[in-house]
C-alpha cells in the first residue's frame, strides 16, 4: 500500500466526476471530467497514489460540430467482455443541453496507447421508446451473478425537468437488453435543492449486498450523496428490490472544509481495502457559474463497514 496516501483533501486538482478502475493485473487507471469539457483523458499507475502525478494522456477529443461537440462529461473506463470501453456524455454545440450517452471501444488491450473507436450513442433495447431521448448522462456499468447492468441519469419533463436514475441489463457493452426501469427519483428535500436531481451512480458489493450510491441536488454546497441497497440474489430490475436511504450518506462538512461531495466511484488500495473516490470543493462560495467553475477536486476516502449490518460507513475521520 502507498503510505503517502492522504484522505479527504484535494488529491487530483480540478478533476470532477473522478473514476478509478483497478484492472485484474493490479494496474490503476484514472479518468474524470476536465474543466474545458472538451476531451477524455486517462492516467495509469501501478499504485493508487501514483495516479496523482501520473502522466495524463488525451485519448479522445470532442467533435467540432454536431453531436459530441460540447459538454463532454463524466467518462468511465470499464473492461467488459474482453475489451476496454469508455462511457461518457456529450452535447451538441448547436444544442448544448442535448446531452446523450456515448461509448468508445478500444481497438487493443492497452487503453493508453491503443486507438479508440466511436461506437456512437448508447443503444436501447427493442421496444424501449424512452431511454436516451432526453438529457441523459452518468452511465455506469456493474456486474452481478454473471449479468451486466447499466445505470444512468435521465431527465423527464414534469414541469421543471427532474433527473431520475434508471437501470437496465446489458446485451452488449453498447446496447441494452431490457427496457429501462426507474430506480430512484428525487423524493426528499435534500435531493431538491436548486434542481431536482439524482445522478452519478456508483456500485460496490459487500457481504451479499449491492450498495448503489448517487448524487443529489445542485452543483454547490448542497450537492450530497444518497444510497440504495439490494440483495445480490434479488431481481435487480424490480424497483422493490432496492431500499432507499431516507437521508444523505455524505454531505458538506464546513468544519472540514469539504463542500458538495459527490459523483463518486469505488476502488481498492493495494491491500484490497475499499476506497471511495469523489469530488468536492474546498470553498463554500463559488465564483461564477458553478457548472464552469473548475474547482471541484478529486479526493479519496477510506471506507469501513458497520459490524452489525455490513453497510458502508462514509466518514471524513
Amino acid at each position: 500500500m502507498d503510505r503517502e496516501l492522504k484522505y479527504n483533501e484535494p488529491w487530483i486538482l480540478q478533476r470532477a466526476d473522478p473514476y478509478v478502475y483497478r484492472h485484474t493485473d493490479g494496474t490503476y487507471y484514472f479518468t474524470a471530467s476536465v474543466p474545458a469539457y472538451d476531451r477524455i483523458v486517462l492516467r495509469k499507475s501501478s499504485t493508487l497514489n501514483g495516479l496523482k502525478d501520473a502522466e495524463e494522456t488525451t485519448v479522445w477529443v470532442k467533435h467540432d460540430t454536431g453531436i459530441m461537440s460540447k459538454h463532454i462529461w463524466a467518462p468511465e473506463l470499464h473492461y467488459l467482455m474482453g475489451k476496454w470501453y469508455i462511457y461518457y456524455a456529450g452535447g451538441d454545440i448547436d444544442d448544448e443541453w442535448a446531452i446523450r450517452p456515448y461509448v468508445l471501444e478500444c481497438q487493443g488491450q492497452d487503453p493508453i496507447k491503443d486507438p479508440w473507436e466511436e461506437k456512437g450513442k448508447m443503444q436501447r433495447a427493442e421496444g424501449d421508446v424512452f431511454s436516451f431521448e432526453a438529457f441523459s448522462l452518468d452511465g455506469t456499468v456493474f456486474s452481478n451473478k454473471g449479468r451486466y447492468y447499466y445505470v444512468w441519469a435521465e431527465k423527464v419533463s414534469v414541469g421543471p425537468q427532474i433527473s431520475n436514475l434508471y437501470i437496465a441489463e446489458l446485451e452488449t457493452p453498447c446496447r441494452l437488453k431490457t427496457i429501462q426501469v426507474l430506480l430512484t427519483t428525487p423524493d426528499y428535500d435534500w435531493e431538491r435543492v436548486g434542481f431536482w436531481v439524482n445522478e452519478g451512480p456508483a456500485v460496490i458489493h459487500h457481504q451479499g449486498r449491492i450498495y448503489l450510491t448517487y448524487s443529489a441536488s445542485e452543483t454547490g454546497a448542497a450537492y450530497c450523496m444518497g444510497m440504495l441497497t439490494a440483495e445480490e440474489d434479488a431481481d435487480l430490475l424490480d424497483p422493490r428490490s432496492w431500499t432507499k436511504e431516507r437521508y444523505p450518506v455524505l454531505k458538506t462538512d464546513a468544519a472540514k472544509g469539504i463542500y458538495g461531495p459527490g459523483h463518486n466511484s469505488f476502488t481498492t488500495d493495494e491491500e484490497g481495502n475499499p476506497i471511495m473516490v469523489y469530488h468536492a470543493r474546498t470553498e463554500e462560495k463559488i465564483e461564477g457559474n458553478p457548472l464552469y467553475n473548475p474547482n471541484r477536486h478529486a479526493m479519496l476516502m477510506r471506507l469501513s463497514w458497520e459490524k452489525e449490518t455490513g453497510r458502508p460507513v462514509f466518514s471524513y475521520e
